[in-house]
């Protein structure tokens, strides 16, 4: 995969995500703009005039000035210093999308560094190499400081790589294996390294990469959900949506008409059906999961100029001979899309509870109560649907805004930040919640469709009927369903459903190309 600077695109960063095997090779249209910038740091290092991150220390240190036999300690300190991340270590595939978003900002030229900084980045990752990033430990400004640095570390051959098993193996040991020589700093190179949001926008690219089979595993289940509780097609009607014009609720409702289509079980009670409307969670699903896919949408929108982005400082202007300090590794794009994937993510994993809530109260669905044909002897779904409450209400609290909060840093020099690392990072329980009511929801609304019979319902809708059959039968008497809902919760993930939107004919696509 060639890397172009300033023009990755969204198809291109989730096939770096997936390690989807290609090699990343430079344009090499990109050079003459690196090594331009890199000779304005090379005198600026050579002279005497003071340049914060060359011959200076940082942040609160900034006014301590470094002389010049120094400047490559300076940097190799820097990193060191700044290793201090805690936790768990970071996933491989966010691994992957920092290496690649972090040469690809490099490689912009406006960052100072020479060609062997960027070639490093590279070979470490065509390598396969995971760094080991501890997850914990930034505030999302001055760039994502600790996670870059520890990245940056086993570049250098003094930090650890991820090995096969799991475990933490040393540097310059793995380097050593793939023929990678460690990587030797000079002025400004390690600052260039850690300034920037290149953690903060992979974790919020993990997260939208990672809720995509989720989401479409949504509307499909939403959809079944409609069915066995034999409600109306009636308001996905595209005259509807037309009037109020928001661009994801007219796709979501598409989406639901697509599914629902050619539903002998909806066709049998046109007529005769007393109700006048659906519950809100069966008929405003394209307004509420519509509204989500917008905000979803922006984010991507969002991600994607950043992981185009130059968000280092001081930059450097080759061809005006200039470097100019800025804030650019200020990561409150990111922080703010992270927080509004949050609600979205919560707000889909609220209506498929409710619908799980309808799906249970014969009062409501007029199916048998808690979908067992024997209840009181049997208790059927009823605790089902407390494990997604329980899901549901913890998603609320992961939802609380994280770029609200600010802690001053660095001797309040860096006295307000994003908190955009953690915004990020706390998505992905989120997720796993989410799946989790889903494959609830996806179980009950199966189980509804057993009453039904022998009407069938629309040919994608009992694709995934069949689908969940596969490993879970219907529960017409009290069983465990916590193996099933684990197992759902993974096909859920992995996209089973995922297969079955997609192959609905003229559809439109989940994420608007930027």
């Amino acid at each position: 995969m060639l890397i172009r600077p300033g023009r990755l695109t969204l198809d291109e960063l989730q096939a770096i995500h997936a390690g989807a095997g290609q090699p990343l090779q430079l344009d090499p249209q990109a050079l003459p703009a690196i090594q331009a910038s890199a000779a304005v740091v090379q005198a600026a290092a050579a002279g005497d005039a003071p340049v914060y991150g060359v011959n200076t220390g940082f942040g609160k240190l900034a006014s301590t000035r470094i002389g010049a036999a120094d400047l490559a300690q300076l940097q190799w300190n820097l990193i060191r210093s700044h290793s201090v991340g805690v936790g768990e270590p970071l996933a491989a595939p966010v691994l992957r999308l920092m290496l690649a978003l972090k040469a690809a900002s490099l490689a912009r030229g406006f960052s100072g560094v020479r060609p062997a900084v960027i070639d490093s980045l590279l070979a470490v990752h065509n390598a396969g190499l995971v760094p080991w990033v501890p997850s914990q430990g930034s505030v999302g400004a001055s760039g994502d400081l600790a996670p870059l640095s520890h990245m940056t570390l086993a570049l250098m051959g003094e930090g650890a790589f991820v090995g096969d098993d799991g475990r933490r193996v040393p540097a310059a040991e793995a380097l050593r294996a793939h023929g990678i020589a460690p990587l030797q700093l000079q002025a400004k190179e390690g600052l260039a390294l850690i300034n920037g949001t290149q953690t903060s926008t992979a974790l919020a690219l993990h997260a939208l990469f990672g809720f995509e089979p989720v989401l479409e595993s949504a509307l499909v289940i939403g959809a079944l959900t409609v069915d066995a509780a034999r409600g109306s097609d009636g308001p996905f009607d595209p005259r509807i949506h037309a009037l109020r014009g928001q661009p994801g609720q007219i796709d979501v409702a598409v989406y639901y008409r697509a599914l629902l289509q050619g539903s002998a079980i909806r066709a049998s009670h046109e007529e005769g059906d007393d109700r006048v409307q659906d519950p809100y969670c069966l008929r405003c699903q394209p307004q509420v999961v519509g509204a989500c896919l917008d905000q979803l949408r922006h984010a991507a929108l969002v991600l994607l100029r950043e992981a185009n982005a130059v968000t280092d400082n001081p930059l450097v202007f080759g061809e005006d001979n200039a470097m100019i300090s800025g804030g650019n590794f200020h990561a409150e794009p990111v922080a703010l899309a992270a927080d509004a994937m949050a609600n979205a993510i919560a707000e889909v994993g609220a209506i498929a509870e409710r619908r799980v809530a309808m799906l249970i109260d014969a009062n409501v669905s007029r199916l048998p109560p808690f979908l067992t044909p024997n209840a009181g002897l049997n208790s059927g779904f009823m605790i089902l649907h407390v494990t997604a409450a329980a899901l549901a209400s913890e998603n609320k609290s992961l939802a609380h805004p994280a770029s609200v909060d600010s802690l001053p840093t660095s001797a309040n020099q860096e006295d307000h930040v994003s908190m955009a690392t953690f915004a990020a990072r706390r998505l992905q329980p989120m997720i796993a919640n989410v799946a989790r009511v889903l494959a609830i929801e996806w179980l009950a609304a199966a189980q509804g469709v057993e009453f039904l019979r022998p009407l069938q319902s629309s040919p994608a809708l009992e694709q995934a009927h069949a689908l969940l059959r596969a490993f879970s039968p219907a529960m017409m008497q009290d069983r465990s369903l916590a193996t099933d809902i684990e197992a759902a919760a993974q096909h859920i993930g992995q996209g089973a459903l995922s297969a079955i939107f997609r192959g609905l004919p003229a559809m439109p696509p989940l994420w608007v190309p930027a």
